[in-house]
Protein backbone atom coordinates (compact mmCIF):
# COMPACT_ATOMS: atom_id res chain seq x y z
CA UNK A 1 0.00 0.00 0.00
CA UNK A 2 1.55 3.40 -1.23
CA UNK A 3 0.51 6.35 0.84
CA UNK A 4 1.13 9.51 -0.51
CA UNK A 5 2.92 12.74 2.19
CA UNK A 6 0.78 15.88 1.96
CA UNK A 7 -2.43 13.38 1.78
CA UNK A 8 -3.51 15.60 4.16
CA UNK A 9 -3.48 19.21 4.94
CA UNK A 10 0.12 19.92 3.63
CA UNK A 11 -0.40 23.35 4.94
CA UNK A 12 -1.15 22.73 8.57
CA UNK A 13 1.49 19.80 8.46
CA UNK A 14 4.33 22.58 7.31
CA UNK A 15 3.07 24.56 10.43
CA UNK A 16 3.42 21.89 12.65
CA UNK A 17 6.73 20.33 11.25
CA UNK A 18 8.55 24.34 10.98
CA UNK A 19 6.48 25.08 14.69
CA UNK A 20 4.38 27.61 13.13
CA UNK A 21 2.18 28.78 15.97
CA UNK A 22 -1.73 29.57 15.00
CA UNK A 23 -2.63 33.32 15.98
CA UNK A 24 -5.74 32.11 18.23
CA UNK A 25 -5.05 30.86 21.96
CA UNK A 26 -5.23 27.26 22.88
CA UNK A 27 -8.55 26.54 24.99
CA UNK A 28 -8.80 23.89 27.62
CA UNK A 29 -6.42 21.96 30.09
CA UNK A 30 -2.76 22.04 29.61
CA UNK A 31 -1.93 19.43 27.15
CA UNK A 32 -0.38 16.23 28.70
CA UNK A 33 1.69 15.31 26.00
CA UNK A 34 4.21 17.40 23.52
CA UNK A 35 3.66 17.14 19.88
CA UNK A 36 7.13 14.78 20.26
CA UNK A 37 5.80 12.79 22.27
CA UNK A 38 2.58 11.87 19.87
CA UNK A 39 4.97 11.43 16.81
CA UNK A 40 7.35 9.05 19.22
CA UNK A 41 4.39 6.65 19.75
CA UNK A 42 3.21 6.63 16.25
CA UNK A 43 6.99 5.96 15.29
CA UNK A 44 6.89 3.03 17.71
CA UNK A 45 4.00 1.62 16.10
CA UNK A 46 5.10 2.15 12.45
CA UNK A 47 8.71 0.11 13.31
CA UNK A 48 6.70 -2.25 15.26
CA UNK A 49 3.70 -3.11 13.50
CA UNK A 50 4.13 -0.98 9.87
CA UNK A 51 2.33 1.90 8.98
CA UNK A 52 -1.42 0.67 8.71
CA UNK A 53 -1.05 -0.14 12.18
CA UNK A 54 -0.83 3.64 12.83
CA UNK A 55 -3.88 5.40 13.59
CA UNK A 56 -4.95 8.29 15.66
CA UNK A 57 -7.17 5.91 17.80
CA UNK A 58 -3.94 3.31 18.26
CA UNK A 59 -1.58 6.41 19.43
CA UNK A 60 -4.05 7.86 21.39
CA UNK A 61 -4.49 4.47 23.13
CA UNK A 62 -0.75 4.23 23.21
CA UNK A 63 -0.80 7.50 25.24
CA UNK A 64 -3.66 6.59 28.02
CA UNK A 65 -6.00 9.08 26.26
CA UNK A 66 -9.30 9.57 24.02
CA UNK A 67 -8.59 9.89 19.59
CA UNK A 68 -10.50 12.67 20.43
CA UNK A 69 -8.13 14.83 22.60
CA UNK A 70 -5.42 13.57 20.26
CA UNK A 71 -6.72 16.23 17.94
CA UNK A 72 -5.60 18.80 19.34
CA UNK A 73 -2.31 17.83 18.80
CA UNK A 74 -2.51 16.88 14.64
CA UNK A 75 -5.32 16.75 12.91
CA UNK A 76 -5.70 13.42 11.53
CA UNK A 77 -3.31 10.24 10.33
CA UNK A 78 -2.22 12.01 6.99
CA UNK A 79 -0.85 15.02 8.91
CA UNK A 80 0.98 12.56 11.00
CA UNK A 81 2.56 10.61 8.62
CA UNK A 82 4.39 13.55 7.41
CA UNK A 83 6.02 14.51 11.47
CA UNK A 84 6.80 10.93 11.11
CA UNK A 85 8.62 10.95 7.88
CA UNK A 86 10.78 14.31 8.78
CA UNK A 87 11.23 12.31 12.14
CA UNK A 88 13.25 9.60 11.09
CA UNK A 89 14.62 11.72 7.78
CA UNK A 90 16.29 13.78 11.13
CA UNK A 91 18.41 10.32 11.90
CA UNK A 92 20.91 10.96 8.92
CA UNK A 93 23.84 12.68 10.04
CA UNK A 94 24.21 15.45 8.71
CA UNK A 95 26.87 17.07 10.44
CA UNK A 96 28.97 14.37 9.70
CA UNK A 97 32.33 15.28 6.89
CA UNK A 98 31.39 13.97 3.63
CA UNK A 99 34.11 11.67 2.63
CA UNK A 100 36.89 12.68 0.11
CA UNK A 101 35.80 12.16 -3.91
CA UNK A 102 32.74 11.84 -5.10
CA UNK A 103 32.38 8.62 -5.78
CA UNK A 104 32.80 7.94 -1.91
CA UNK A 105 30.51 10.64 -1.03
CA UNK A 106 27.75 9.39 -3.11
CA UNK A 107 28.79 5.78 -1.79
CA UNK A 108 27.88 7.29 1.93
CA UNK A 109 24.79 9.15 0.71
CA UNK A 110 23.82 5.70 -0.96
CA UNK A 111 24.32 3.77 2.53
CA UNK A 112 22.67 6.58 4.82
CA UNK A 113 19.56 6.03 3.04
CA UNK A 114 19.84 2.16 2.95
CA UNK A 115 20.27 2.10 6.43
CA UNK A 116 17.53 4.42 7.08
CA UNK A 117 15.21 2.16 4.74
CA UNK A 118 16.19 -1.13 6.73
CA UNK A 119 15.78 0.87 9.86
CA UNK A 120 12.25 1.69 9.29
CA UNK A 121 10.73 -0.42 6.69
CA UNK A 122 7.48 1.30 6.56
CA UNK A 123 9.18 4.46 4.95
CA UNK A 124 9.40 2.76 1.55
CA UNK A 125 5.64 3.01 1.55
CA UNK A 126 5.27 6.61 1.61
CA UNK A 127 5.61 8.15 -1.77
CA UNK A 128 7.82 11.21 -2.22
CA UNK A 129 6.14 12.31 -5.49
CA UNK A 130 4.70 15.96 -3.25
CA UNK A 131 7.00 15.51 0.02
CA UNK A 132 5.86 18.19 2.46
CA UNK A 133 9.49 19.79 3.26
CA UNK A 134 10.26 19.81 6.74
CA UNK A 135 12.86 21.12 8.47
CA UNK A 136 14.96 17.71 8.54
CA UNK A 137 13.75 16.75 4.65
CA UNK A 138 15.32 19.79 3.55
CA UNK A 139 18.80 19.38 5.47
CA UNK A 140 19.29 16.20 4.31
CA UNK A 141 18.36 17.36 0.55
CA UNK A 142 20.97 20.06 1.18
CA UNK A 143 23.84 17.67 2.76
CA UNK A 144 23.22 14.97 -0.33
CA UNK A 145 23.93 17.79 -2.99
CA UNK A 146 26.89 18.94 -1.61
CA UNK A 147 28.16 15.52 -2.40
CA UNK A 148 28.16 16.29 -5.87
CA UNK A 149 28.69 20.09 -5.72
CA UNK A 150 32.10 21.18 -7.62
CA UNK A 151 31.87 18.74 -10.27
CA UNK A 152 30.98 20.81 -13.21
CA UNK A 153 26.96 19.28 -13.09
CA UNK A 154 24.58 21.72 -13.73
CA UNK A 155 21.60 22.55 -10.96
CA UNK A 156 19.63 20.23 -13.14
CA UNK A 157 22.10 17.52 -13.14
CA UNK A 158 23.26 17.42 -9.78
CA UNK A 159 19.36 16.93 -8.37
CA UNK A 160 18.88 14.27 -10.91
CA UNK A 161 22.13 12.34 -9.63
CA UNK A 162 20.97 12.65 -6.08
CA UNK A 163 17.28 11.60 -7.48
CA UNK A 164 19.51 8.55 -9.05
CA UNK A 165 20.95 7.05 -6.11
CA UNK A 166 18.37 7.75 -3.52
CA UNK A 167 15.69 6.18 -6.39
CA UNK A 168 18.31 3.15 -7.05
CA UNK A 169 18.65 2.92 -2.94
CA UNK A 170 14.99 3.30 -2.43
CA UNK A 171 14.32 0.15 -4.65
CA UNK A 172 16.81 -1.93 -3.82
CA UNK A 173 15.87 -1.55 0.38
CA UNK A 174 12.76 -2.72 -0.76
CA UNK A 175 13.72 -6.01 -2.18
CA UNK A 176 15.75 -6.22 1.01
CA UNK A 177 12.57 -5.67 2.94
CA UNK A 178 10.61 -7.58 0.85
CA UNK A 179 12.81 -10.81 1.23
CA UNK A 180 13.20 -10.42 5.29
CA UNK A 181 9.24 -10.13 5.78
CA UNK A 182 8.74 -13.58 3.77
CA UNK A 183 10.84 -15.57 6.04
CA UNK A 184 9.21 -13.53 9.23
CA UNK A 185 5.48 -14.15 7.68
CA UNK A 186 5.62 -17.59 6.13
CA UNK A 187 8.25 -18.71 9.37
CA UNK A 188 10.34 -20.55 6.94
CA UNK A 189 13.73 -19.70 5.25
CA UNK A 190 14.19 -19.07 2.24
CA UNK A 191 15.98 -22.55 1.86
CA UNK A 192 13.56 -24.57 3.89
CA UNK A 193 10.67 -22.81 0.93
CA UNK A 194 13.05 -24.03 -2.05
CA UNK A 195 13.64 -27.36 -0.75
CA UNK A 196 9.85 -28.02 -0.43
CA UNK A 197 8.84 -26.35 -3.61
CA UNK A 198 11.83 -27.74 -5.65
CA UNK A 199 10.17 -31.19 -6.14
CA UNK A 200 7.27 -29.81 -7.65
CA UNK A 201 9.51 -27.44 -10.45
CA UNK A 202 11.57 -30.33 -11.59
CA UNK A 203 8.82 -32.07 -12.96
CA UNK A 204 7.44 -29.33 -15.12
CA UNK A 205 10.70 -27.69 -15.96
CA UNK A 206 12.33 -28.74 -19.08
CA UNK A 207 16.07 -27.72 -19.47
CA UNK A 208 16.53 -28.13 -22.63
CA UNK A 209 13.95 -25.72 -23.44
CA UNK A 210 15.30 -23.05 -21.22
CA UNK A 211 19.12 -23.98 -20.90
CA UNK A 212 20.38 -20.57 -20.11
CA UNK A 213 18.20 -19.98 -16.95
CA UNK A 214 18.66 -23.80 -16.04
CA UNK A 215 22.46 -23.08 -15.72
CA UNK A 216 22.43 -19.67 -14.41
CA UNK A 217 19.47 -20.28 -12.26
CA UNK A 218 21.35 -23.59 -10.71
CA UNK A 219 24.47 -21.84 -10.27
CA UNK A 220 22.80 -18.86 -8.26
CA UNK A 221 20.81 -21.43 -6.58
CA UNK A 222 23.55 -22.50 -4.88
CA UNK A 223 25.20 -19.85 -4.67
CA UNK A 224 22.62 -17.85 -2.72
CA UNK A 225 20.81 -20.57 -1.21
CA UNK A 226 17.67 -18.50 -1.99
CA UNK A 227 16.37 -16.65 -5.11
CA UNK A 228 18.25 -14.11 -4.59
CA UNK A 229 20.82 -11.94 -2.86
CA UNK A 230 19.44 -8.39 -2.09
CA UNK A 231 22.22 -7.32 -0.30
CA UNK A 232 24.65 -8.12 -2.55
CA UNK A 233 22.09 -7.14 -5.51
CA UNK A 234 22.55 -3.56 -3.69
CA UNK A 235 26.13 -3.85 -3.87
CA UNK A 236 26.69 -5.23 -7.10
CA UNK A 237 24.34 -2.27 -8.64
CA UNK A 238 25.82 0.73 -6.52
CA UNK A 239 28.92 -0.01 -8.34
CA UNK A 240 27.08 -0.11 -11.60
CA UNK A 241 25.25 3.27 -10.59
CA UNK A 242 28.26 5.27 -9.86
CA UNK A 243 30.27 4.33 -12.78
CA UNK A 244 27.80 5.40 -14.92
CA UNK A 245 27.36 8.64 -13.48
CA UNK A 246 31.54 8.69 -13.29
CA UNK A 247 30.84 8.43 -17.20
CA UNK A 248 28.76 12.04 -17.00
CA UNK A 249 31.34 13.83 -14.68
CA UNK A 250 34.46 12.82 -17.10
CA UNK A 251 31.86 13.89 -20.24
CA UNK A 252 31.36 17.14 -18.28
CA UNK A 253 35.58 17.94 -17.95
CA UNK A 254 36.11 16.71 -21.80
Amino acid sequence: MTVYGGGGDPKRSLELLWGIQEDRPRRGPKPRFTLDDVVASALAIADAEGLAAVSMRRVASDLGVTAMSLYGYVPGKAELIDLLVDRVVGEVDISAELPDGWRARLEHVARQNWNLSLRHPWLLQVSSSRPVLGPNMIAKYDYELRAVAGLGLTSVEMDLVVTLITDYTHGAARNAVEAAQAGQQTGRTDLEWWEEYAPLLDKVFDPGKYPTAAEVGGEVGAEYQAASDPSRAFEFGLRRVLDGIGALIEGKRG
